[in-house]
C-alpha cells in the first residue's frame, strides 16, 4: 500500500530473529503496537523536553486509527482515543493483531494512560498495559509522580537471569514517564522544534531513551491516510538502560540501527501533534505505522 509522497527509506541491514521470554514476548507485543521501535522491544513516554509553548485546546476529544504493516502486509489495526479536559488527560489504545507466520503472534493489546495536561506536555501519573496471546494475559501497573517512578507491578512477574540488565531506583527519575503518552506531543508550531528532544521512557519492563533529532520537512498527500498536508520528519535513536536482556539480538540491533524514523502531523487546531508514520527497516521489509483515521 502506498502511503503518498513521503520519501521513501531505502531499506538496509538485517533484522535478526530472536526467542524472547513469554512475559517479556508479551509485553513488547504492546509496545510493538504503540511504536513499532520497540515491541521489537519497543515502542514508546511522556517525560517531554519542551521549551516552553503555547496551550493545547482544552476540551479536547479524538480518536485516531493506524495501521501497521511489515513488508507491504498488514499485521495489526489500533485506535488511540485521546481526551484532554484542560488540566488532565486521558488516553486509551485497543489494537488487535493478525499475526504473521512464526514472526508475530496473534492477540489483542490495551494501554491505558493518564495524567497532568501542562502547557509544555503531558506529565505521565498512572500507565496500565494488558497484552492478551495464545490464552496468555500479561499485565503491568506503574504509577509516575514529578517526573520519577512511584511504583510498578508486573503480572505474572519476570523472572530475572544474569543476561537482564538489573533495574536501578536512580534510573527511574528525573523526566521519566510512559511510553504511550511519550508520542503526543504539543507544540506552538509544526516545526523542527517537535523533532529535537529525549524521551526517558519506562515501560515497566525496561528503561530505555529514545533520541530524536530533526530531519526534514515533508508532505504527506496519498488519500489512503488520515491527512494531506506538511508533515516533520525525524529520526529516533534507541538507547536501552536496563531491564533488557544483554542476549537480545533484537536490543542489540536496535541500538545500533540508524533506520528508525517518525513523521508528525497536527491533530487540527488543538494544539496536539501525533505521529502520522513510523518507520523502522527490517529484515522482513519496511515496519510502517501509518495513521489512517482522525476524528477530533
Amino acid at each position: 500500500m502506498a502511503f503518498g509522497a513521503l520519501r521513501r527509506r531505502p531499506s538496509t541491514g538485517i533484522f535478526p530473529s530472536v526467542t524472547i521470554p513469554p512475559a517479556l514476548g508479551a509485553a513488547r507485543a504492546g509496545v510493538f503496537l504503540v511504536f513499532p521501535t520497540k515491541w521489537f522491544s519497543a515502542l514508546a513516554a511522556a517525560a517531554l523536553l519542551f521549551a516552553a509553548t503555547a496551550p493545547a485546546r482544552a476540551d479536547v476529544d479524538a480518536l485516531a486509527g493506524y495501521l501497521l504493516s511489515i513488508g507491504g502486509v498488514n499485521i495489526a489495526t489500533a485506535k488511540v482515543h485521546l481526551v484532554d479536559s484542560g488540566g488532565r488527560y486521558d488516553v486509551a489504545l485497543d489494537a488487535h493483531v493478525t499475526g504473521l507466520g512464526g514472526l508475530v503472534s496473534s492477540g489483542l493489546a490495551k494501554i491505558e494512560a493518564s495524567g497532568a495536561s501542562t502547557p509544555s506536555g503531558l506529565d505521565s501519573e498512572k500507565f496500565y498495559l494488558l497484552t492478551r496471546s495464545n490464552g496468555e494475559d500479561f499485565t503491568i501497573n506503574a504509577g509516575f509522580s514529578g517526573g520519577n517512578v512511584s511504583q510498578f507491578v508486573i503480572t505474572p512477574p519476570i523472572v530475572n537471569n544474569v543476561n537482564r540488565v538489573p533495574i536501578e531506583r536512580s534510573q527511574l527519575s528525573g523526566d521519566i514517564g510512559d511510553m504511550l503518552s511519550a508520542f503526543i506531543l504539543k507544540g506552538k508550531a509544526l516545526d523542527s522544534s517537535l523533532c529535537n528532544r529525549k524521551l526517558r521512557i519506562f515501560t515497566g519492563i525496561e528503561r530505555f531513551d529514545l533520541t530524536m533529532s530533526y530531519l526534514a520537512e515533508d508532505k504527506a498527500t496519498s488519500l489512503k491516510t488520515a491527512y494531506q498536508g506538511p508533515v516533520e520528519e525525524c529520526h529516533i535513536k534507541y538507547t536501552p538502560i536496563s531491564g533488557h536482556f544483554t542476549t537480545s539480538e533484537t536490543t542489540t540491533y536496535l541500538a545500533q540501527s540508524d533506520r528508525i524514523f517518525i513523521w508528525y502531523a497536527p491533530m487540527g487546531e488543538t494544539g496536539y501533534y501525533i505521529p502520522y508514520r513510523v518507520l523502522l527497516t527490517t529484515s522482513a521489509g519496511d515496519l510502517s505505522l501509518v495513521l489512517t483515521s482522525l476524528k477530533n
